[in-house]
């Protein structure tokens, strides 16, 4: 057997508009986060920030488990830019979504919050996104979220 090990990546925080309601739909509620423009990244093999147009197009099921599915880009210090998709599932006890919800700073080890980002970055410096499987933790405040990004090994 072989056992995949972790190698971190970079952590990221970003700024994060009000939420625009869609509603109800068969499958759950759904809604809209916009990412802002400006937020930062950093880690041993990466810089940047974080650019604008961007969201978060959430899904809240009947289970109560809030499926996450943002599409947004970085662009590196070195002025590459880098395509990501993040998808992955926010839950927790009742009372813990519920101050989430409220706006409340929540310890992120209340609740369960993690992701699979997806890089699709250019040939060159930043091709090793390309060629690996990543897999993220997150936290989420009132106006922002912070996230810490693995590649497994």
């Amino acid at each position: 057997m072989i056992q995949p090990g972790l190698e971190f990546v970079y952590e990221a925080e970003g700024q994060l508009g009000a939420a625009v309601p869609i509603g109800i739909t068969p499958d759950g509620t759904r809604r809209i986060i916009p990412i802002f423009e400006g937020g930062h990244v950093e880690g041993p093999r990466i810089k940047g920030k974080l650019l604008g147009n961007a969201a978060d197009w959430q899904l809240t099921r009947p289970d109560d488990v809030t499926v996450a599915d943002a599409l947004y880009a970085l662009e590196t210090d070195d002025g590459v830019v880098i395509q990501i998709r993040n998808r992955g599932l926010r839950h927790g006890p009742p009372e813990v979504i519920a101050r989430l919800a409220a706006g409340e700073d929540v310890d992120p080890a209340d609740y369960y919050f993690r992701t699979i980002p997806e890089f699709i970055a250019p040939t060159g410096a930043y091709d090793w996104l390309n060629k690996s499987v990543f897999v993220c933790a997150g936290a989420r405040y009132a106006s922002s979220i912070k996230l810490w990004v693995w590649r497994v090994t």
